[in-house]
C-alpha cells in the first residue's frame, strides 16, 4: 500500500539540516508505503529502485551462503536507512542480500532519480546519506570481529540479552539464533543445552526464557 505523506522528515535527526527547498522536494518525491510482516523488501539479483527510510517496524537484512546458511547482517530500525540500498544506488549494482519485514512496516521510498538529484545538489542530504552509511559499516566491522574472534558462548549470551531486552519469553528458534550469529544450528543447540544445564534458561520448542539473566550478563561482560 502506498500513500502520500508530508512532514515525515522530522523523524530522521540527520534531515534537520536540510534547506527548506530541499526538504520540500524530498517530501514531495517520497511516498509512504505500508507492508505486512514477512514482505520481501528486496532480494539478490534485483536492482535498487528506491532509497528507503524506515518510519516504523523492523527489517532484517541477511545473506545466504552457498550451503544454505543464513547470516543476519543487520536490522533497519525506525529512523534509519538501509546501507545496502545506499551502496547499490551509488555503485549501480544489484542487491547481493535479502531484506524481509520482521514486523508490519511503514517506510518512505524515494525514487532513484530523486535520490540521485538530491545527492548531487544538496550537501545536507549527502551528509545524511553518508553518515548513516558510515555508522552501518562500523556495525558490520564489529560483526566480522565478533564472528572471527569471540567465543560462541559469549556471542550467544550477548544475543540473548539483546533480544530479551523487553522481558518475557523470547520467541525464537535455534535456527534463527544460528542465523543471527552466523553459525550452525547444532552449535547453538549445544550451547543452549549447556546454559539450560546451568539453570540459566529454559528452552522449549520455539521459545526461550531467561531464568538467571545476571549470570548470562556476566558471561557477556567477561567475554
Amino acid at each position: 500500500m502506498m500513500i502520500a505523506a508530508a512532514g515525515w522528515t522530522h523523524q530522521f535527526a540527520g534531515l534537520g539540516a536540510l534547506e527548506s527547498a530541499t526538504r520540500e522536494a524530498l517530501e514531495a518525491a517520497g511516498r509512504v508505503v505500508q507492508l505486512p510482516r514477512g514482505s520481501q523488501i528486496f532480494a539478490p539479483g534485483q536492482p535498487p529502485l528506491n532509497y528507503l527510510l524506515l518510519l516504523s517496524g523492523d527489517i532484517r537484512v541477511s545473506q545466504m551462503s552457498e550451503s544454505g546458511r543464513e547470516l543476519v547482517l543487520y536490522r533497519v530500525q525506525p529512523g534509519e536507512s538501509c546501507a545496502l540500498t545506499t551502496v547499490c544506488l551509488l555503485g549501480g549494482d544489484d542487491y547481493q542480500a535479502e531484506a524481509i519485514a520482521e514486523t508490519g512496516i511503514e517506510a518512505v521510498v524515494l525514487p532513484r532519480a530523486a535520490f540521485d538529484d538530491l545527492i548531487v545538489r544538496s550537501p545536507a542530504f549527502r551528509q545524511f546519506v553518508f553518515a548513516a552509511f558510515s555508522a552501518r559499516i562500523t556495525d558490520l566491522f564489529k560483526l566480522v570481529d565478533e564472528i572471527a574472534f569471540q567465543r560462541i558462548d559469549v556471542r550467544l549470551a550477548h544475543k540473548l540479552i539483546e533480544r530479551s531486552a523487553h522481558g518475557g519469553a523470547l520467541l525464537i528458534t535455534h535456527q534463527q539464533l544460528a542465523s543471527e550469529l552466523g553459525t550452525a544450528r547444532e552449535v547453538v543447540s549445544r550451547q543452549l543445552h549447556e546454559f539450560q544445564r546451568r539453570g540459566w534458561i529454559v528452552s522449549v520448542r520455539g521459545s526461550l526464557t531467561l531464568i538467571d539473566r545476571a549470570a548470562i550478563e556476566r558471561l557477556a561482560a567477561d567475554g
